[in-house]
């Protein structure tokens, strides 16, 4: 028994100082960004001393399971076919 309205998840890409892209997923991206950029203790491991930054692709999912295995997909593509997806 649920009672709660569906919610929007978001997966994202943020480009890196280094060049690299790191995925994550978010119900709220704007405020997900911040604290990555903020660099504060909600700030993944990974992106730490990686400014700036910019958030270079997202995409919206109708429930959390679906943002789950898209970013597992987009997590085992080649740095190519990354930059593919973030230049359409």
């Amino acid at each position: 028994m649920t009672n709660s309205a569906p919610q929007t998840w978001y997966l994202y890409m943020i480009r890196c100082n280094d060049g690299s892209l790191y995925t994550g997923i978010t119900l709220d991206l704007i405020r997900r960004f911040c604290e990555h950029q903020e660099q504060g203790p909600k700030c993944a491991k990974y992106l730490r001393g990686k400014q700036p930054m910019e958030l270079v692709y997202n995409a919206k999912f109708d429930c959390k399971q679906d943002a789950l295995r898209a970013e597992i997909r987009i997590k085992k593509l080649s740095k190519l076919q990354k930059e593919l997806l973030v230049r359409t």
